[in-house]
């Protein structure tokens, strides 16, 4: 039987980049398949109560030196993004349509993109003008993409999602799903490769 790992994530959240860059590393060593779940974060934390750690000063500051630390650890590039938070719902627009499509590369192609411009060179991706930009300086056909981000099935199709992510039990990002088996958060991708071993 396949092994599959379900990658519940938004390009907004700094831990989901961090997972992100890890998971291939953990997909090589388990032989297993991601299964890639674009969801809005903040309709996940509406949904569900949940808080931004920065509400918290304390623990604000403190997540900030950890992921920096993580980052250093796996040897990731990565950069505190002075614009966040910053509204995303658009790039996973964009990104439940591609992969809504069967544009699987131009879908992977656009959230190493989207994460790479938010969590390395701290760009303001909440700012139409520069997710243009960026988008066009990488290749893509901004128009065709910006039409995804309004067609209103894509819209519904985002927020399904996130909603059927809540009614799982997600409150954050990232997420994982092994089988039936939730974890949540990079600092527990050690426990998904375990899970994932395991199922050989």
């Amino acid at each position: 039987m396949e092994k599959t790992v379900e990658f519940i994530f938004d390009v907004v959240s700094p831990t989901a980049y961090i997972a992100y860059r890890r998971l291939p590393e953990i997909i090589e060593r388990t032989g297993a398949t991601i299964i890639w779940s674009p969801v809005f974060l903040g309709g996940v934390m509406n949904a569900s109560g949940n808080q931004p750690p920065g509400t918290v000063a304390a623990k604000g500051q403190y997540m900030n030196r950890d992921m920096e630390r993580c980052a250093e650890r796996y040897k990731i590039d990565f950069s505190l993004n002075k614009n966040f938070p910053q509204n995303t719902l658009s790039l996973q627009r964009i990104a439940v349509g591609l992969n809504n499509n069967d544009e699987h590369g131009s879908f992977l192609k656009f959230i190493d993109v989207c994460f790479k411009a938010i969590w390395v060179d701290c760009k303001n991706m909440g700012d139409t003008n520069v997710v243009t930009e960026v988008l066009a300086d990488a290749g893509f056909e901004t128009e065709a993409l910006m039409n995804l981000a309004n067609d209103s099935n894509v819209k519904e199709k985002l927020k399904s999602l996130t909603n059927d992510a809540v009614q799982r039990g997600v409150f954050g990002a990232p997420t994982f799903f092994v089988g039936e088996e939730m974890y949540f958060g990079q600092d527990r991708l050690d426990y998904v490769e375990i899970a994932l071993s395991d199922d050989k």
